[in-house]
């Protein structure tokens, strides 16, 4: 019997819409190699385990969260666990998902093996890292100028960029009362934020 693989977890979010087209479950794994300045997740970059859950828990937790249009891998650097991901895309496949990845990679560094086990899962995949100096506001998906948006399917080629009126930045109230700020929000909301949670 196969064991089933475990994926280093940074954090979830049930419901999402701006990590992705439509209503997505948003994952954000542990760990990443890159260490981009000015990133948005550096308390992802560490590789010591956070939270260790086998793929079949994940892949149950993202079928609580209710009717989804997909699921998209964040972090940290999800072709980091390339692997377990794979597994967990292949599962989600089955339910017709939309699924989609950030990666700091470019796409030709995506091409071993173990990683493209995760990329031919994917519809949609944003590549490169960021780059603090070509920071641009109002680019759907994207931190800075040189990330790429690659629509790898026919799943949304129809998708329409409109780059400066896409809604950028959600800010979700936990059950505990605190604030998770996801997306691509101009600089000031993350401090102001910081300010609210007393951090």
């Amino acid at each position: 019997m196969d064991t089933d693989p475990v994926i280093n977890v940074a954090r979830w979010l049930p419901r999402s819409s701006v990590n992705g087209p439509g209503e997505r479950f948003v994952l954000w794994v542990q760990g990443c190699p890159l260490h981009c300045p000015g990133c948005w997740n550096p308390e992802t970059w560490s590789f010591a385990a956070n939270r260790l859950m086998a793929v079949s828990e994940v892949f149950n937790l993202i079928g609580e969260s209710g009717p989804i249009d997909g699921v998209t891998f964040s972090g940290g650097e999800p072709f980091a666990q390339a692997q377990s991901l794979a597994v967990l895309a292949k599962r989600l496949k089955r339910d017709n998902v939309s699924l989609m990845a950030f990666t700091g990679f470019e796409l030709d560094e995506l091409m071993d093996t173990e990683r493209r086990q995760l990329l031919d899962m994917l519809d949609i995949v944003v590549t490169g890292r960021f780059k603090r100096a070509a920071r641009v506001e109002g680019l759907t998906w994207r931190g800075s100028s040189n990330q790429v948006v690659h629509l790898l399917t026919s799943r949304h080629r129809g998708i329409q960029f409109q780059d400066a009126q896409e809604k950028r930045a959600e800010v979700v109230i936990s059950e505990s009362g605190s604030t998770i700020l996801t997306g691509f929000p101009c600089p000031d909301l993350r401090r102001k934020l910081q300010t609210l949670n007393g951090e």
